[in-house]
Formats: structure tokens, sequence, C-alpha cells
């Protein structure tokens, strides 16, 4: 399958997926993601891959999703568009994903890179859920997510005053499994991902079954609430009025409504 906004390689058997649109910063259009699901979707159906790695390059992970994307959106085109239901796809994925995480991981990256099993960080990662400077909330997943892996105090201040944390408060607060030199991110998520595929295939697809299942029980309900109050509020004039001050780069002017 060949795709003209990632790229993809097998190795050792891990399968490589690199965002790559560079002059965005990785910023997850629909497109973008679409590719990313289908060659997550290949790879967990090639039976010589064991595990599968994402990754965008030393600058960005992923800035965030494409704001051009959604800034006029309506309520109802918001969710016609079923630009989210890709994160859910991922959660379907059956073999172990990790995320090579270098520069700015932000807003729908953080939630591309949480949706993974396991994350990577360069010495030089800043994650963050700056959703609220658009008048938004995270969409797709952030919210749910996030406060299970760095627990509730932190969780508040990255979603409600845009709190950003880098790599060694990352892995301090739990949300990665490791930090690296930013030379050396990439090759230590293959090397990682290249032990799991060695393992046993039907092991480590329950392994990765029951610790999901232990970590994301009720996590389904609280994801349907957070979506829908991210819906709603692309009927307010503040949610227009952020991702329109976001484009034109100046300082966005709230009125509550």
């Amino acid at each position: 399958m060949s795709y003209t906004i990632i790229k993809t390689e097998t190795l050792d058997g891990v399968g490589l997926i690199r965002l790559n649109r560079p002059q965005a910063m990785n910023a997850l259009n629909g497109a973008l993601m679409a590719e990313v699901v289908d060659a997550l979707q290949a790879f967990d159906r090639d039976p010589d891959v064991g595990a599968m790695v994402i990754t965008g390059d030393e600058r960005a992970f992923a800035a965030g999703a494409d704001i051009k994307e959604m800034a006029d959106a309506s309520v109802v085109e918001m969710m016609l568009a079923e630009r989210i239901e890709h994160w859910d796809r991922i959660r379907q994925i059956k073999k172990p994903i990790i995320a090579a995480v270098s520069g700015w991981c932000l807003g729908g990256g953080n939630e591309l890179a949480m949706a993974c099993d396991m994350i990577v960080a360069s010495e030089s990662a800043k994650f963050g859920q700056p959703e609220i400077n658009l008048g938004v909330i995270p969409g797709a997943g952030g919210t749910q997510r996030l406060t299970r892996a760095v627990g509730k105090a932190v969780a508040m201040e990255m979603v409600l005053n845009n709190r950003t944390l880098d790599a060694e408060e990352a892995l301090r607060y739990g949300l990665v499994n490791r930090v690296v030199p930013v030379e050396r991110y990439l090759e230590e998520a293959l090397a990682l991902a290249k032990e799991i595929a060695a393992r046993a295939p039907l092991a480590v697809r329950l392994g990765k079954e029951m610790v999901n299942h232990a970590f994301e029980s009720f996590l389904a309900d609280g994801v349907a609430d957070e979506r829908r109050a991210f819906y709603i509020l692309f009927s307010t004039e503040d949610q227009k009025e952020g991702m329109r001050a976001f484009i034109e780069k100046r300082k966005p002017q709230w009125k509550g409504k």
C-alpha cells in the first residue's frame, strides 16, 4: 500500500509509521489519520509484524489537530465527519503500538500518543492539551486517558490552563515509559518493539488486551461524554473565535457564549 502523508516500512518484525507533514509540524488532518489507521490495520494483519511504532520527526511528533479543518465546522458537521473515530479504530488494533515522541506532542498529537500502548520520549519532548486556547476541550480521549495517566491534579492544570509537561515530568507522572537522548529516541522505540515482536504472539496480544481492560474499565463512558461535550462546544461563539484567532495568529477575545 502506498501513502501520501505517511511513510511506512518493516524492520525486523516491527511496522514503522512516520507522520510526514513537516511543513505543518505533523498536524493531524483527516487524511493523515486515515492513512495512519489504514497502515496500522495492514500491519495488524501481517503475520511477519509483531509490534508497531508511530513517530514524527525530531521537531514534532504531532503539534495538534489541523485547526483549519475544524474552525468553521458546526456540531453536525463535526459528528458526520467522523474524524475522531480514527482514534477508536486505533484502540481496536490487537498488536502493541509504541509512540516514539520527540519535540512537540500537543492536542490530538498527545491523544494519538496516549492511544498507543507505550511511549518512548526524547529529552526534547513536550506534552500538552492546549485546546482550551481554542475555546474547546480535548475530544479524542484526552481528558480521560490523560487523567488516568498523570492523575487528576496535573490533568486539570493541563486541560484547563494549558500546562505543558517536559519529558522528565512526563516520565515522573507516568505518561511515558522512558526518556532518552534525542538522537536515540527512535532507535530505543524500535528496539523495544523488536523485543516484544520476538515474544509469543498470542500471549502478547492477550496481555495487551488485559492491561487495556484494567486501564480502560468505564473509560468508554468517559470518552463518550467527553466527545459529546467537545461537539457541543462547536455551537459556541467562543469556539469560532478561538480557532479563527489561532489561524489569524492573534489573541482570542472570549465572550462566554
